[in-house]
């Protein structure tokens, strides 16, 4: 019999996964899976969650919460010899990789297609020995994702980062940095960068309207140095996917950049604080088998 590890947040959003358990693990047993569960406790448990996973061999994992979690469960699977299949249960505040997938947000429903059972090998990405699914990025907007508290997230969803952010804008300020992507190079004050794997970022569906996940390249987004009012005007584009005719956004695809700023800049992963930049940005090509709708893939035959 297959063997399935549901690997979960139990805080992540309103407790959602939680309440959902039994009838999630009914499901994955009557497709054929011999399925246990592992509720996490802290920073970091989901990668040894995962990284026991895979040493035990089993088939599928099944990661449940926000993208904070399934980039710790991806973080235990990358660059092993042995890596089973990964479904996702979007549990977080925004799930930008899960809806990057076409994965319903309904709890039950993403379990049918687990359930369902196709697949594909999408890409990741690698900076500094660590691993990203969705985003990476720098500037002090970015920062916004993981100095929202945990408490306000989870009594006001996604609505908590437009509170934080308002209060982050008369703070904004460029900083000077050397981008090397391929064979370019841009040396200049920036507000802020964000090197996509998906075209779903923070909430925005249209930011990197161009990125295909299984493609080996990662969508580069350069804000150039602005202002506070162009800096919100920009921002108004970007919903409607119009900001890449702006002068100040400078966007392109490649598989390798390297990021050197001038003075101290944080480094944001798939919305958690990853250190501190320098960094340098690998594209892992359809590096894990994810488990996605069978839309989703049809929609991805022509690439």
């Amino acid at each position: 019999m297959k063997r399935a590890r549901v690997i979960y947040n139990p805080t992540a959003g309103r407790e959602a996964v939680k309440k959902k358990l039994p009838d999630i693990l009914e499901r994955l047993e009557k497709a054929g899976y011999e399925t246990s569960a592992h509720a996490t406790t802290g920073e970091g448990d989901a990668t040894e969650a995962a990284r026991y996973a895979v040493e035990q061999r089993f088939d599928l994992i099944v990661a449940a919460g926000g993208d904070g979690t399934i980039n710790e469960v991806v973080k235990g699977m990358a660059e092993q010899p042995n890596r089973p299949k990964l479904g996702i249960l979007p549990a977080g505040t925004t799930n930008d990789f899960a809806r990057a997938l076409n994965i319903p947000k309904d709890l039950l429903k993403a379990t049918d297609v687990i359930t369902d059972d196709h697949s594909m090998y999408l890409d990741i990405g690698k900076v500094n020995e660590q691993y990203f699914i969705n985003i990476a990025g720098g500037g002090k907007l970015t920062e916004l994702t993981y100095d929202v508290p945990i408490k306000l997230k989870t009594m006001l969803g996604q609505l908590a980062y437009y509170i934080k952010g308002i209060e982050m804008l008369p703070s904004l300020k460029p900083l000077k940095v050397k981008i090397e992507y391929d064979d370019q190079v841009i040396d200049e004050d920036i507000m802020l960068f964000l090197i996509s794997n998906t075209n779903s970022v923070g909430g925005f569906e249209k930011l990197a309207p161009n990125a295909k996940i299984n493609d080996g390249y990662f969508d580069l987004l350069i804000l150039r140095k602005t202002n506070l009012a162009e800096f919100i005007k920009l921002a108004t584009l970007a919903l409607r996917g119009n900001h890449l005719e702006d002068d100040r956004v400078m966007y392109t695809q490649a598989k390798h950049i390297k990021v050197t700023p001038e003075d101290e800049m944080q480094l944001n992963i798939d919305g958690e604080y990853g250190g501190l930049l320098p960094g340098e940005f690998i594209n892992l090509k359809e590096h894990i088998e994810f488990v996605v709708p069978k839309s989703f893939i049809e929609s991805h035959e022509d690439y």
